[in-house]
């Protein structure tokens, strides 16, 4: 049976303003973050996350605070791990094993999406895993930044201004970069 959008917990979500790459949104489940974007507006943000999660959202900024702390925290150059809870649920399963080895690549290093492949034991499926990344819903916190090409250049970034804060993110983080 399907599931109906009012039969399931709102996504409560916030705002992270006047970071250096620009406003962040931010939405969290009952069991943690479900959601990082640079949309343009709250507006634009509820309908991502409608057609993303099929979920109700409201406008709940006290359910983000330690979220929003440790973003900023990071993007200060302060902070090089989040201890958020991440509610993984809201990803499908392969989804769900690419993503969390994603978040397992420490701050300041980077992987080619072949070695994540190798990593979650599917080493053909580069490209599978390159499509997780470019569907991550969390950026920043689940690192997609930090996987780049088999030639060790950047590849594809949807978040912020695509590349141009790929290259910011991996710069702050001291990653070096062909």
């Amino acid at each position: 049976m399907a599931t109906r959008k009012n039969d399931v917990n709102p996504l409560s979500i916030g705002q992270v303003p006047n970071t250096p790459l620009g406003d962040i949104w931010i939405a969290t489940s009952p069991l943690g973050l479900a959601s990082v974007s640079w949309a343009a507006n709250q507006h634009e943000f509820e309908a991502y996350l409608d057609r993303r999660f099929n979920r109700p959202a409201k406008h709940n900024p006290s359910e983000s605070v330690l979220i929003r702390e440790q973003l900023e925290e990071y993007l200060a150059g302060q902070r090089q791990e989040f201890t958020i809870p991440i509610d993984w649920t809201v990803l499908r399963p392969f989804q769900q094993i690419v993503l969390q080895t994603t978040f397992k690549i420490p701050y300041g290093q980077t992987r080619t999406y072949k070695e994540l492949a190798e990593e979650v034991s599917l080493p053909r499926a580069a490209r599978a895993i390159g499509r997780v990344q470019a569907t991550n819903p969390m950026p920043l916190v689940i690192p997609c930044h930090r996987v780049i090409g088999s030639d060790r250049k950047l590849k594809g970034y949807g978040g912020g201004k695509g590349l141009p804060t790929k290259q910011w993110l991996l710069k702050l983080e001291g990653a070096l970069i062909a």
